[in-house]
């Protein structure tokens, strides 16, 4: 079993910059890739960012140039660094980590964190 916790979320100006953590533990050794997910009210889930174990990245278009997703393999830590928030951003982004397959279809996640709430202010 992989626990994830997030952490880092909060209330943001349009236009301005928050990072937040997830923190993987347990059986890591069998974490294939992980990424973010994000679920504003009355919507469905959605991709953000992905990574997987080799350091491939995968982003959602409306994020694209705007946020990235840093890890750091030494602390078990997969970050989401997002700049040029917009309003519509606002929803709470869960951490998700899978076993195998693709992180960017929600089929394939095995965990997920929590979650942590965005606010981005107009």
């Amino acid at each position: 079993q992989v626990q994830l916790v997030e952490s880092g979320g909060g209330l943001v100006q349009a236009g301005g910059s928050l990072r937040v953590s997830c923190v993987a533990s347990g059986s890591i050794f069998s974490i294939n890739a992980m990424g973010w997910y994000r679920q504003a009210p009355g919507k469905q889930r959605e991709l953000v960012a992905g990574i997987t174990s080799g350091g491939i990245r995968n982003y959602a278009d409306s994020v694209k140039g705007r946020f990235t997703i840093p890890r750091d393999n030494a602390k078990n830590t997969v970050y989401l660094q997002m700049n040029s928030l917009k309003p519509e951003d606002t929803a709470v982004y869960y951490c998700a980590a899978n076993e195998r397959g693709s992180i960017t279809t929600m089929k394939y996640v095995d965990y997920w964190g929590r979650g942590t709430q965005v606010t981005v202010s107009s």
